[in-house]
């Protein structure tokens, strides 16, 4: 690398930005250091109305903007000052004999590409105009010449610039470094977003090349575990939910408070907040209790039965705004985080009395419909796959049995089927009068997971003073096909009524004739949900 650690002074800056926070002070500093500046179209605008000198860009190329301001930058004279290597004589020839004259910092941040995709109602050629071509160009270009030349894409670095060129006239090798790494990592970025959008809008989900993308919300104290390093980064989609939303109180966020947080705000997304109240309760990204109620304080409690002993700890969600009656009963047991649309001001005067208690706040419900990609690393790669974004409610049920389910056998099913979706495989799940009553999650068996979540029950019943199994009267889910007969007849001996399943498997008529056997109603959806 031809690093120049002792850079001269700097004596002209490009400066050509759609963000305009703090520009006019950075450029008013550099100015009144000696440093020239050449800008372009509305930063040069408002350079001037600011009283800073500038030079405008069609000024150093010879050549005026054109075609909307597509065509400005793209020209030898600014990449050539960008690009000489200055200890170069074959550079340094090249520019004299070019009157091609050194560019010594770029400031440039880019059209909002990102910012426009979201915006209700944007065309496709609105999209396209806000692709930048000539902002890259210029970072890359700085960035790679680092070693002569300073580039600034974030508004955040401007301080730390203007500090260092006051007190050495340049900015040193080493904070050159930063930035040019960081530029990379921008205009990555911002590639990703654009050839992202690109394969959605044109329906090309096998494009040869992905990339993915996120800005650093913060780094972590540490990962799953103390000695793995963390750090969250959003991906600028704005979807509602723990990346966007508010945290009034509580202490930093770790690694697996984010993830399980998102679960279970995830999970109470599924139910509208108009149809009834829901909770959800996510211990280790598992639920282990969810209900639904006419009132919020009714669906929590409800919840919390089904498994108390492992709600210690965990997190809860609800669809609602947290009234201080549900808050009060809510901080009878610990735990970690709590997040909700909305909450009134007495609710969280209780929640401010517990100090290891963070409390987020979203605004509004997640889009559990909304497209979009799930990513996760393996060995020499990434998998994708497009997020499950489907529910029961698309479904087309079909009941495969003599018996149909009643309508309140209907409703739990329905409800069963909806948090299976969040239960990792295999799973099992019961649920009777609109709450869970037994979750059995992640085991190898598709029967041991039945088994677990009887067990589980019962263990809940017991503890609570209760003789009777909550199974019993209980309708079962599982989030893909039973095998074999043997899962029914677990759910059977359970105490469950009916049954709902994806079906698809070869002993399908088997599983029947089980359920038939038991006067036991079954409904086939037709959709897995596993999920690991």
């Amino acid at each position: 690398m031809n690093a120049n650690n002792d850079q001269p002074r700097l004596r002209r800056a490009l400066i050509s930005v759609f963000d305009k926070t703090g520009i006019a002070e950075l450029a008013r500093t550099l100015s009144d250091l000696g440093v020239e500046l050449v800008s372009t179209g509305g930063t040069r605008a408002l350079l001037e109305s600011e009283g800073v000198p500038v030079i405008d860009i069609s000024e150093l190329t010879g050549f005026p903007e054109m075609m909307d301001g597509r065509v400005k930058t793209l020209h030898p004279k600014v990449h050539g000052g960008l690009l000489a290597v200055r200890a170069n004589e074959t550079h340094r020839s090249a520019m004299r004999m070019h009157q091609i004259s050194p560019i010594d910092l770029v400031v440039v941040n880019l059209y909002p590409f990102e910012q426009t995709i979201r915006k209700p109602g944007v065309t496709y050629d609105q999209i396209i105009e806000n692709i930048d071509i000539g902002g890259p160009a210029m970072i890359r270009s700085a960035a790679k010449n680092h070693g002569d030349v300073a580039v600034l894409v974030d508004p955040a670095d401007y301080a730390m610039a203007i500090e260092a060129v006051k007190q050495g006239g340049h900015i040193p090798l080493p904070l050159r470094q930063r930035l040019a790494a960081k530029a990379y990592a921008r205009t990555a970025a911002y590639d990703a977003a654009i050839s992202n959008w690109f394969a959605e809008a044109i329906d090309f989900p096998d494009m040869p090349w992905r990339s993915f993308a996120g800005t650093l919300s913060e780094v972590m104290r540490y990962g799953e575990n103390p000695h793995q390093w963390a750090a969250f980064y959003k991906d600028g989609s704005n979807r509602t939910g723990v990346a966007t939303a508010e945290q009034i109180q509580g202490k930093t966020l770790s690694y697996n408070n984010i993830n399980d947080t998102d679960a279970a705000f995830e999970l109470v997304s599924e139910f509208s907040p108009e149809d009834a109240a829901a909770v959800a309760i996510i211990k280790h990204a598992n639920p282990c209790g969810v209900a639904i109620g006419e009132t919020l304080i009714d669906a929590y409690r409800k919840a919390l039965a089904c498994d108390p002993a492992s709600a210690y700890g965990g997190i809860v969600a609800v669809n609602r705004e947290i009234d201080s009656e549900t808050a009060e009963e809510i901080v009878k047991v610990f735990t970690e985080v709590i997040v909700a649309p909305s909450i009134t001001e007495k609710a969280k005067a209780m929640f401010e009395q517990k100090k290891n208690l963070r409390v987020l706040i979203t605004g509004g419900m997640a889009d559990t419909k909304a497209k979009g990609l799930t990513v996760r690393s393996v060995s020499g790669g990434l998998l994708v796959q497009t997020r499950d974004n489907r529910n029961v409610e698309d479904c087309e049920l079909k009941v495969v049995t003599r018996r149909p389910p009643t309508d309140k056998e209907m409703i739990d099913l329905k409800l069963a089927f909806k948090v299976i979706k969040y239960v990792k495989s295999n799973a099992v799940i019961y649920v009777r009068d609109g709450a869970t009553v037994g979750i059995g999650a992640g085991q190898m068996s598709r029967v041991d997971s039945s088994n677990i979540a009887v067990i589980k029950a019962r263990d809940a019943a017991k503890a609570a003073g209760n003789k009777t199994s909550p199974t019993k009267g209980s309708v079962v889910a599982s989030d893909a096909f039973f095998p074999f007969a043997d899962g029914v007849e677990a759910a059977v001996a359970a105490g469950a009524t009916a049954v709902i399943q994806p079906g698809g498997s070869i002993r399908d008529e088997e599983v029947i004739a089980a359920a038939d056997k038991a006067d036991m109603a079954m409904v086939f959806t037709g959709m897995r949900h596993f999920r690991h």
